[in-house]
């Protein structure tokens, strides 16, 4: 199995922090983000990484080269245009080649037996979709999933207002896809935010009834997507 991480945008919301350096490239105690999150997935058996770049991409590309001396192998996929996840998901298709893999995002960290568990529990139900899932309060500013006794995903809320969602569980940006993703991504419409957005194609798998799992993280998870968030997750592994 093929590991895809994006790493393409700006973060505009961690202001000053990222005028020099893309988000997945900021540090947490003594190295960028990105690099624990290699780590993790490496750990957990994967070493074929692929990276979609954009922002500053040479500081990626500077830092991790073919990621030999990390241990694993990383081809480099330019998005051009940062208009969304399911957009730059699509530029990896060619990389991502017949078998299932791994997705996820260089901002979101959790601890590294998340990403063995997901991988040992998708070899135990073969879906089309696994997504990681983190509990928080309320899921008003990421996504609201609903699943059923056998961990089926029955109902999607993309940023549902707030005190609204029925359920605490979130989309946490932990994937492992089918092959079969890239038949839906370029079906995807321009959202409302002017992107494509990966959260669309799950909607599409469900209409054609494929099969969505849920896979309950344990532990912290952190969207970094804020100098809040990074103070935060700095004092969590301090």
């Amino acid at each position: 199995m093929k590991a895809i991480i994006l790493a393409a945008g700006k973060g505009t919301r961690m202001k000053e922090i990222t005028k020099e350096i893309p988000k997945p490239m900021v540090r947490i105690k003594d190295k960028p983000m990105l690099e624990y999150i290699l780590t993790y997935i490496k750990n957990a058996g994967i070493t074929e990484f692929g990276i979609v770049v954009g922002y500053k991409q040479s500081i990626v590309q500077d830092y991790f080269h073919d990621g030999s001396c990390f241990g694993i192998s990383i081809t480099y996929i330019e998005q051009e245009v940062q208009n969304g996840t399911g957009a730059a998901l699509h530029l990896a298709k060619d990389f991502a080649g017949t078998d299932a893999f791994f997705f996820t995002f260089g901002d979101v960290i959790t601890p590294a037996e998340n990403y063995k568990g997901m991988l040992d529990y998708y070899t135990m139900v073969k879906c089309d979709a696994l997504l990681g899932l983190n509990t928080t309060d309320d899921p008003y500013k990421g996504a609201a999933v609903y699943i059923d006794e056998d961990n089926t995903i029955v109902r999607m809320i993309e940023k549902p207002p707030k005190g609204t969602s029925t359920t605490n569980l979130n989309n946490a940006g932990l994937m492992i896809l089918s092959r079969d993703i890239f038949n839906y991504t370029p079906k995807l419409k321009l959202s409302p935010r002017g992107e494509y957005e990966l959260t669309d194609v799950f909607g599409m798998l469900r209409q054609d009834g494929r099969s969505l799992k849920g896979y309950v993280l344990s532990g912290y998870w952190k969207d970094v997507g804020t100098p809040d968030d990074l103070e935060s997750v700095n004092n969590i592994f301090s």
